[in-house]
């Protein structure tokens, strides 16, 4: 099979030409403009090397309900020219091949179920934390959706003693995104997190939000495993402070061979960058 990945991000959007066993052939990177100026050259992409299907991860909120009317739709997004884009049916017009469509981090997650960190795993969760906080879920070995899709970036915050910032959130303030996201960090340092790499007080910080963060998720979810990525993950300074924190926060109160083993819990992303693009290949894999 040919099948076409594409990993659909605020900031740029990686197309690709693989198959279901993960090998990639042909990639192309276009930068996220208005979809007038970015889907065209996209498309043209996936006609020339004529696929048999397409996965398409997208950031969000977007409607995966394919019973819904709305379908395939980028909803209320910040990115005001693709809002209430119909993303889908620009590909299946164009394309006319079955298309599997997802969030961006349920496609990290399932590319990291089939060839990363949570392979042959069932009960799985991705986050990532840069620019933004989301997750992408996977419950009894299916992607979770609900009413629209896990906004897991919003759950709300305890704040920290000492810690004055209020959160860059504007909906929400004291949650997940608003405490911990990129921005977060430099709103509160005055600096991008790569020019703190030094300042250990920063990291101990932030780790103290991504444990609330991921013991809430434990507790809700139980997950058998939980993989950070994203920009600020790339401090991997991190990773130990929040296994040890989480480990306080849960206080003895969960015992299981998972969390006796924090090191293989609470683990980064595993293949090396392009768990997206392996995620969308693996929807247009699905949607045949």
């Amino acid at each position: 099979m040919r099948l076409g990945a594409l990993e659909a991000g605020g900031t740029k959007m990686v197309c690709a030409i693989g198959n279901e066993n993960g090998e990639i052939f042909e990639r192309a990177t276009f930068p996220t403009l208005t979809p007038e100026e970015t889907v065209p050259p996209m498309v043209e992409f996936f006609k020339q090397h004529q696929v048999d299907a397409l996965g398409i991860a997208c950031f969000g909120p977007i409607d995966p309900d394919v019973n819904s009317k709305t379908y395939g739709y980028i909803l209320r997004t910040p990115k005001i020219p693709w809002r209430d884009y119909d993303f889908v049916g620009a590909f299946k017009e164009a394309l006319n091949v079955p298309i599997g469509f997802d969030t961006d981090v349920n496609g990290s997650l399932l590319g990291e179920v089939y060839f990363g960190a949570a392979k042959g795993l069932s009960d799985a969760v991705y986050y990532t934390i840069g620019t933004g906080v989301g997750a992408g879920i996977m419950v009894n070995g299916a992607l979770l959706h609900g009413m629209q899709h896990a906004e897991a970036g919003h759950i709300l915050m305890r704040q920290e003693a000492g810690d004055d910032f209020q959160g860059c959130c504007p909906s929400h303030g004291h949650c997940f995104e608003g405490m911990a996201a990129g921005p977060a960090i430099e709103a509160r340092w005055g600096k991008k997190g790569v020019e703190l790499a030094d300042r250990q007080e920063v990291w101990e910080l932030e780790s103290r939000y991504i444990a609330q963060g991921l013991v809430a998720t434990i507790c809700l979810l139980s997950p058998k495993v939980i993989i950070l990525g994203g920009g600020v993950m790339m401090q991997e300074q991190l990773f130990p402070l929040i296994r040890k924190e989480v480990t306080r926060l849960l206080n003895n109160y969960l015992d299981t061979k998972e969390l006796r083993d924090m090191d293989h819990y609470i683990v980064p992303a595993a293949c090396g960058g392009d768990q997206g693009i392996l995620g969308c290949l693996k929807l247009a894999e699905f949607s045949l």
